[in-house]
């Protein structure tokens, strides 16, 4: 089979505007990125629409090194949809130039199931996170410079919450310290960057309603405390403003289109491991307005990403999906039933039973949301129709629905049994009105308990003595009220990666708490989870080249 990249190039494009007109998006109203990608102004989104519209969430199993293909999937089912004669579009994530030239190699689907163009889409796209990467480190240069310059008139940081970003895995920027060099350098003091998804403002962007909610949510970013034990604001630091010009832009979503040549929006990027991982308000709510049936998915495992979907996009915006799709492949499940790496590709019916556990503890969770839910069995070319076949039995037993996708091999066509089910079960059993994990009224220790106790399994949470008092800080600040976000390791229930399958009674250590004013939500770091991450030994960037003016390498 071709690989990813020479199935994109194969792929005859259709120019943005006869992408959108196909749909009803006024040609007139939308700018032009060159001739296959568009911003769309999210002034076109009509709630009524919102309303009507059928909304389908794509999650999955806990993940694996094996690979779980979510995003193939959602593209593929929004593709399947589309063949058995739906009006659908789908709302993903913007990739992420970490993971591209790190381990993933792109994140734009896979086969004949993704978004177009896959080279551009991977790498700089419309410049949105550029955008978002320096506005957050706008804001520090800013607060450096105010606290550089006040320094003789007695101001002065006690501490200073605000660090710095880049779309880049780099583990040497973990730990730093600037202002070296001389007085007229600035400030010598401790830091740190993290990766461009996990900044506040990619949150706050993903989480906007408009740009007038944008700009109040950038005045209310904490930045630190002042000497006197004041907090200190965007809005103190009088730049609001700027900052929110540097994102005119960026807010409106991306349009760009399928393998199929079907609409497909792509705006924002949080990781769901480190943030929320979902993609934009404002995006999904355009592709309502202009679809019957739209798909989107949450990062990582439904422990992760379809939480925070449930809890912090859906509380926040009053979006209530009809329907979540759980993503399962052969490789993963038995990975979760003990079977080694090296071992996944070979038959192994016993193992595959056994990782049936982590699917169950899913679905489970899932159902406590008030979810129907529907397992999509993505195929790869070594499963075997006898292992498929136990997985269909096991989803039987255990009241789902249970379709294979193909839209890896076969693009919209090998996705029309997933999309005839899915639309047999939104008409018939769709989900029942939302029931949240916990309520805004809970304490923060009883939403971090209800989550890691409730739908991680956790005997206990234990706290550090630095969260404690960021606790402490949030309560006496009024941010008691926010949804948590919690951020661990995706490979497992637990905080150790290494427990794979279900993880049961273990501790849940909370060992920091990042207080998201602007986004208005309360990051809470469980076990050694990094916020930025490193390379691997063998990086995708290793791969990626310019071959006759052709780009190889992305995936």
């Amino acid at each position: 089979m071709k690989s990813d990249i020479e199935i994109a190039r194969s792929i005859e494009l259709k120019k943005i505007k006869q992408v959108a007109w196909s749909y009803g998006l006024p040609g007139d109203e939308i700018l032009n990125y060159g001739r296959y990608i568009a911003k769309v102004p999210e002034t076109l989104i009509d709630e009524e629409k919102v309303k009507r519209s059928n909304l389908i969430l794509v999650t999955a199993i806990t993940p694996t090194k094996a690979g779980i293909g979510k995003t193939t999937v959602s593209i593929g089912l929004a593709l399947g949809l589309n063949r058995i004669g739906r009006k659908a579009i789908c709302a993903l994530r913007e990739p992420s130039l970490g993971p591209c030239f790190g381990m993933k190699g792109g994140a734009a689907g896979g086969g004949y199931a993704q978004v177009l163009p896959m080279d551009k889409i991977n790498l700089h796209f419309t410049g949105d996170f550029h955008a978002i990467t320096s506005a957050h480190n706008m804001i520090a240069a800013l607060l450096d410079n105010y606290m550089y310059q006040n320094r003789d008139n007695g101001f002065a940081m006690k501490e200073v919450l605000w660090n710095r970003v880049l779309d880049v895995n780099d583990r040497g920027l973990r730990y730093i310290v600037t202002g070296l060099g001389g007085k007229t350098n600035g400030i010598t003091r401790e830091s740190s960057f993290d990766i461009t998804p996990a900044s506040e403002i990619m949150a706050i962007l993903c989480l906007a309603t408009d740009e007038a909610d944008l700009r109040r949510r950038i005045e209310n970013i904490l930045l630190g405390f002042t000497v006197d034990n004041k907090p200190f604001t965007v809005k103190d630091l009088g730049v609001a403003g700027a900052i929110t010009v540097l994102l005119k832009d960026a807010i409106a979503p991306n349009l760009v289109q399928t393998t199929e040549n079907t609409p497909a929006f792509v705006h924002g990027g949080p990781f769901a491991n480190i943030a929320h991982g979902c993609n934009s308000i404002l995006a999904t709510k355009l592709a309502m307005t202009f679809g019957d049936y739209v798909i989107t998915e949450a990062g990582f495992g439904a422990d992760l990403g379809a939480e925070k979907f449930y809890d912090i996009k859906c509380r926040k915006s009053g979006l209530q999906p009809k329907l979540t799709v759980i993503v399962a492949t052969a490789q993963g499940l038995k990975m979760h039933g003990g079977v080694s790496l090296d071992k996944i590709k070979e038959p192994d019916l016993e193992g595959l039973e056994k990782g049936f556990t982590n699917l169950d503890k899913h679905i489970e969770n899932l159902r406590s949301f008030g979810q129907t839910i529907v397992v999509a069995f993505n195929r790869y070319a070594n499963d075997t129709e006898e292992e498929i076949e136990a997985i269909r039995r096991h989803c039987t037993t255990m009241g789902v629905g249970f379709a294979v996708n193909n839209a890896f091999t076969e693009g919209g066509a090998g996705a029309m049994e997933l999309a005839e089910l899915v639309v047999d079960t939104i008409e018939n059993k769709p989900s029942q009105p939302l029931r949240l994990a916990y309520e805004d009224t809970d304490s923060i220790e009883e939403k971090i308990e209800k989550v890691a106790c409730n739908l991680y399994g956790a005997a206990e949470v234990t706290y550090s003595i630095t969260a404690r008092k960021k606790i402490k800080i949030a309560e006496a600040l009024g941010y008691e009220k926010f949804p948590i976000c919690i951020a661990k390791t995706q490979y497992s229930f637990s905080t150790d990666p290494k427990l794979y399958g279900v993880a049961k009674d273990f501790e849940f250590h909370v060992r920091d708490i990042v207080l998201n004013a602007g986004a208005e939500m309360l990051v809470v770091i469980a076990g050694e989870i990094m916020r930025m991450p490193g390379l691997p030994k063998e990086p995708q960037a290793l791969h990626i080249d310019i071959v006759n003016g052709e780009i190889e390498g992305l995936s």
